[in-house]
């Protein structure tokens, strides 16, 4: 017997949240015996694992937590009734996300979204990745700020939202984002504002052209 639709959708929702919760530096940390909160920055997202842990490490996790945003957000465009299909994707995208910065297996202390944001993505809004990644590689390769780099790529998928006049479903979830990850890169910015935030100066490739011209 199918599951009445209202119960359906919050099924997958709270699934999208749960899968969300899975944080990859955390599950890989146990193998090594090592929680990277304790470390670092003492998030768990990958910018500290590969600082902390190296990039095999790193990219562990990258892969594990774009994964499980794609996984999740393809779970909910499959199965979300008809009633829900226009927006279930995305409230399943932003579901797995918010699960990565508040996983409920681990303390609701995790990473910052960006990662799971990409996976999502691929699944709900593939279009938009090229331009949230080239906005994140330039201002990388022109600062050399992680930080900065990701709040600034997650800012311009609001913007794209309004330029290809998108759905209201698509809107609200971009709006969402653009203020999420802000949010949970406060510290960054903070660190930013404060002249201390850390730089990756080896990929800071225009900043150094433009700085020697």
């Amino acid at each position: 017997m199918a599951l009445p639709a209202p119960v359906l959708i919050v099924a997958l929702l709270a699934f999208a949240y749960l899968l969300g919760s899975l944080s990859g530096s955390l599950l890989l940390g146990k193998l090594r015996g090592v929680d990277i909160r304790t470390q670092g920055s003492g998030n768990a997202g990958g910018t500290n694992a590969l600082r902390t842990q190296g990039w095999r490490f790193a990219l562990g996790t990258v892969l594990i937590d774009i994964g499980k945003g794609a996984l999740a957000t393809a779970l909910a465009a499959h199965w979300m009734p008809a009633s829900a299909h226009a927006w279930g994707a995305y409230a399943a995208a932003l579901a797995a996300v918010i699960g990565h910065v508040w996983p409920v297996f681990h303390g609701f202390r995790g990473g910052k979204g960006a990662a799971t944001l990409v996976g999502a993505l691929a699944v709900a809004w593939p279009g938009a990745l090229p331009v949230i990644l080239g906005v994140w590689l330039l201002c990388l390769l022109a600062t050399g700020y992680v930080g900065l780099s990701t709040v600034l790529a997650a800012v311009s998928l609001f913007v794209l939202a309004l330029l290809v006049q998108a759905d209201i479903a698509r809107l609200a979830f971009a709006l969402a984002i653009a203020a999420l990850i802000p949010w949970t890169h406060r510290s960054n910015l903070a660190r930013l504002r404060a002249g201390t935030e850390s730089r990756f100066e080896r990929v800071r490739l225009l900043g150094r052209l433009f700085v020697k011209r």
